[in-house]
């Protein structure tokens, strides 16, 4: 079934409701209604079908529209048109137009969106400035590069304790040992990508370990676990099932319970690929929310009213994963360093709580 975003649904939806307005709205566009699924409207083309969604909305109606894309390609010029036909301030159009041509329209988009009073039309609040918009990019630019330098230590630290633990205890191939693994199914999708993705390094003793051996498959643990990914090393120690060893690793960086390094490496992994890939992080919500202790042996925290899903979260996992592996980082003053010199970054859209300064894991 051809069908517009999510997104715009839940837009259509509130702006119309279910109404005469909205059957009238549709109407024009020469849509119907074709079915009615588990209390759920679908609101088709004559050429779909119906078919089940999972996710569930509170007022019980989803209504889905087949919508064509028709906007054409805008000229730098009149991309500064829209803006300010919107209500955006440009004190300067020239450089305006240079950081649209470097940076690019959408790119831009998800840093004056907070300044929109209206998300449909997407006409700007009173006194919005471009250069607000630029001043929170190249924040967001500046902290992806302080995060990446911090998530590279903690990254490496982590390969390291897992391959001290694991390995005398359960051998150099103990990844390839489908009797370690907690899920069957998992385990086997995670040799694969293993398998390709130590296929695919140039590293020279990978390739030397391929040129001396030929069994097993793969080299020994403390060569395979240099060269994959992030994300399938989480995976890769979530579904080991020696707990001890995992606790033992945990241990290492001052946690608990080895769930919480099982969580932190998720979300990690989520925040890491976002700077890689020159996402924003500034004033995001992340599906993947680590878990945040209350009790922790080293400092920590003690306000937990911020949003989980809120970037502070994952900074204060940084902060303190970063004190464990290397006593002498500079991750929370170059923090507070950047915020100092971006005056007009409200650190609560990060989900700051107001009194973040005063917490032990912020004290230098």
């Amino acid at each position: 079934m051809s069908c517009a975003s999510y997104e715009n649904t839940l837009q259509i939806y509130e702006k119309f409701s279910i109404s005469n307005t909205f059957y009238s709205f549709f109407n024009e566009k020469k849509l119907r209604i074709v079915c009615r699924f588990k209390k759920k409207h679908y609101l088709c083309t004559d050429k779909s079908r119906p078919l089940p969604i999972r996710t569930a909305y509170p007022a019980g109606h989803f209504l889905y529209i087949d919508m064509r894309y028709t906007k054409q390609a805008m000229t730098l010029a009149q991309q500064i048109q829209t803006l300010q036909g919107r209500g955006l301030m440009i004190a300067d159009t020239n450089k305006a137009e240079q950081a649209l041509d470097a940076i690019s329209y959408f790119r831009l988009a998800d840093y004056w969106y907070h300044l929109e009073a209206d998300h449909h039309t997407h006409q700007f609040l009173p006194d919005s400035h471009f250069e607000e918009v630029l001043a929170c990019y190249f924040f967001d630019k500046d902290l992806k590069a302080l995060l990446f330098k911090a998530i590279q230590t903690i990254e490496v630290a982590v390969r390291s304790k897992v391959i001290k633990h694991f390995a005398p205890t359960c051998g150099p191939f103990w990844f390839m040992d489908a009797t370690k693994a907690v899920n069957q199914r998992r385990f086997q999708t995670n040799l694969d990508t293993i398998k390709k993705e130590v296929g695919r390094s140039k590293e020279r003793y990978i390739r030397e370990h391929f040129r001396k051996y030929t069994d097993p498959d793969l080299p020994p643990v403390w060569k395979t676990l240099e060269v994959i990914s992030l994300g399938e090393l989480s995976k890769l120690f979530n579904n080991f099932n020696e707990s001890q060893l995992k606790h033992n690793v945990a241990h290492e960086f001052g946690l608990n319970h080895h769930k919480f390094l099982s969580s932190w490496l998720e979300s990690l992994t989520s925040l890491r690929n976002h700077c890689a890939h020159h996402a924003r992080v500034w004033n995001r919500a992340y599906p993947l929310k680590p878990t945040t202790p209350q009790v922790m042996p080293n400092k920590w925290i003690t306000n937990f009213t911020f949003r989980e899903e809120s970037l502070y979260a994952q900074l204060c996992c940084i902060a303190y994963w970063l004190n464990a592996v290397d006593t002498n980082n500079t991750f929370v003053s170059d923090l507070k360093m950047l915020l100092l010199r971006n005056t007009t970054i409200d650190p609560a859209m990060m989900g700051f709580p107001s009194n973040w300064r005063q917490e032990p894991l912020w004290q230098l």
